[in-house]
């Protein structure tokens, strides 16, 4: 049996939604749905790159976009917004200065939120980052994978299933590795998962790293 069906978008309309809200005509939708993708690029990458010395990731586990007649705002759900707030160089009103120059909007009809998550380690992008970051940072990958279960662990998540595949621990022959703590129900529609995908640039290839959490039905 193929297991090529992403986990979110087999969810849609039953416990999964969308991340951007808004409405188009058929000669918009195109302009518009090329404007989330830089707008989530950018601010990815822009938080990133500031906060790479104090977490040696972004950690942004989703970002939000609503689209009105004369706004955009954008919900960053990020799981240390304290970091953001606090870091002087970092400065969000740069970050909202650089998404009106891409998106060519007039100063005002775009608003940024930053959002907090209370339990970090339980959104899969962030602890996709997090296995990322250690094994740039050449970390056994097993004791990688041991301490993410341990963080999803604390959180009040069902299960967690985290597959690297490529050179591990820098290895002449690529191969395919998991873990699983508790329950993953990946064929039970109504079960709530998080899923994300990440790849990790190390000196020996680049690892791609996937993690699934179950949340509970």
């Amino acid at each position: 049996m193929g297991r090529k069906i992403h986990p979110l978008g087999f969810r849609l309309g039953v416990n999964q939604r969308h991340y951007s809200h808004w409405f188009a005509q058929t000669k918009d939708y195109p302009k518009f749905l090329e404007g989330d993708r830089q707008i989530r690029t950018s601010v990815e990458e822009f938080i990133a790159k500031h906060m790479i010395e104090a977490t040696n990731f972004g950690g942004v586990g989703h970002i939000e976009i609503q689209r009105k007649t004369d706004l955009i705002r954008v919900d960053i759900h990020t799981g240390f917004p304290d970091l953001l707030i606090e870091e002087q160089s970092l400065g969000i009103g740069q970050m909202k200065k650089d998404l009106e120059n891409i998106l060519g909007i007039e100063s005002g009809k775009l608003r940024i939120v930053l959002k907090s998550i209370t339990q970090p380690y339980g959104e899969p992008k962030i602890l996709a980052e997090h296995v990322a970051s250690q094994l740039r940072n050449r970390v056994p990958f097993r004791r990688t994978v041991k301490k993410a279960i341990e963080l999803v662990g604390r959180t009040d998540d069902k299960g967690i299933k985290i597959q690297i595949a490529g050179r591990l621990n820098g290895s002449e022959m690529a191969r395919v590795e998991w873990a699983r703590e508790g329950k993953v129900p990946l064929q039970t529609i109504k079960a709530r998962i998080g899923y994300s995908y990440h790849p990790a640039q190390t000196i020996h290839g680049v690892l791609g790293i996937k993690t699934w959490i179950f949340r509970g039905i």
